[in-house]
């Protein structure tokens, strides 16, 4: 491959299907953009495995360039914000969607898009939080200024041993909360005790159907599930809690009462990553950067070639993927 080529892997669809093949691409076959990026790593999401594997309309148009994290440095750039050289990490604003991503090793965006790395953070583990972490930030934040504080009762994690719950349990347990985590996966219960959880909830407890309000059990959630899982959560969540939802594995319907809202002032409070605004996302990715050492993060993520790409998009929908997946994209 010359210096004038990148490889790249490229979404298209024929007859509603979709396929992904790597192929050789150069500057000119980019999408419109003030600044060029030398991509070194991005990361596996959810979103990108239904992307993938076709199992959600997740692509706007084709082809499409999947990816909706990469983190690399500026090449070039007419924005008076960055310059050559600059590291930066993007999340968000619809790459891999509605504009080619960073499943590439290069990838032209718009300036505002981008967030300077944090001081102190690589890129490597700017990718190991990734989306996924900074939805969990997010979510922390939200649950803060809610009222949600450190007490006796427990804050509940549900999709605990995923990418967002992973990083939401470290997060919420090294603030001092009592975390409870909700997996169906025995062989993770280790796992996310050594994050911090104290108490582990079986997910068939949160799926089976309940009373339209339960006793009271959890001072605040951090969701990752939605359906009928967070339907039983709200149905919990102590007087004055909260419940950041951020998630739809368990299906994207919520069948639920007003009973939570008007008899306990619960509050359902959605978590938006995608256009989330640039003051508060660089406030979150500088507490990330403050609160999650780089030990945790080896700890709970592993490396692999973006060759892999299409085979762990598979086993990330099947709910086989623990913790947090970076790419190499020189692999």
């Amino acid at each position: 491959m010359s210096q004038d080529t990148f490889r790249a892997l490229v979404l298209t669809q024929e007859n509603g299907a979709i396929h992904a093949e790597f192929r050789h691409l150069t500057n000119d076959d980019l999408p419109q953009g003030d600044t060029l990026v030398q991509v070194v790593y991005s990361c596996l999401n959810y979103k990108d495995g239904l992307n993938i594997t076709g199992k959600g309309k997740i692509s706007r148009f084709f082809p499409m360039v999947p990816g909706i994290d990469l983190a690399g440095t500026v090449i070039e750039t007419t924005s008076s914000d960055y310059r050559a050289g600059d590291p930066v990490v993007l999340t968000g604003w619809g790459i891999g969607e509605r504009h080619w991503g960073g499943y590439a090793q290069r990838a032209r965006v718009k300036a505002e898009w981008l967030v300077p790395l944090p001081a102190g953070m690589t890129l490597l583990h700017s990718m190991a939080i990734g989306t996924a972490g900074f939805t969990a930030m997010l979510a922390v934040m939200a649950l803060e200024e809610a009222g949600v504080q450190p007490g006796e009762r427990e804050v509940l994690v549900t999709g605990a041993a995923g990418g967002v719950g992973s990083i939401a349990t470290a997060l919420l347990a090294r603030r001092g909360y009592r975390v409870a985590a909700s997996t169906g996966r025995t062989e993770t219960h280790d796992y996310l005790r050594e994050l911090g959880a104290v108490t582990i909830v079986p997910r068939s407890e949160l799926a089976a159907p309940g009373r339209p309000l339960e006793s009271e059990r959890w001072a605040g959630a951090v969701d990752t599930v939605g359906g009928d899982v967070l339907a039983r959560v709200l149905s919990a969540t102590a007087t004055g809690g909260a419940v950041a939802a951020c998630g739809n594995a368990g299906g994207a319907s919520l069948t639920t009462t007003v009973f939570p809202f008007i008899l306990r002032g619960v509050r359902l409070i959605g978590i938006d990553s995608v256009t989330c605004p640039m003051e508060r996302r660089r406030a979150a990715w500088e507490r990330l950067a403050r609160e999650l050492p780089a030990d945790l993060l080896d700890q709970i993520t592993r490396v692999e070639p973006l060759s892999r790409v299409v085979e762990l998009c598979h086993e990330i929908v099947a709910g086989q993927v623990r913790g947090r997946i970076v790419f190499d994209v020189e692999r």
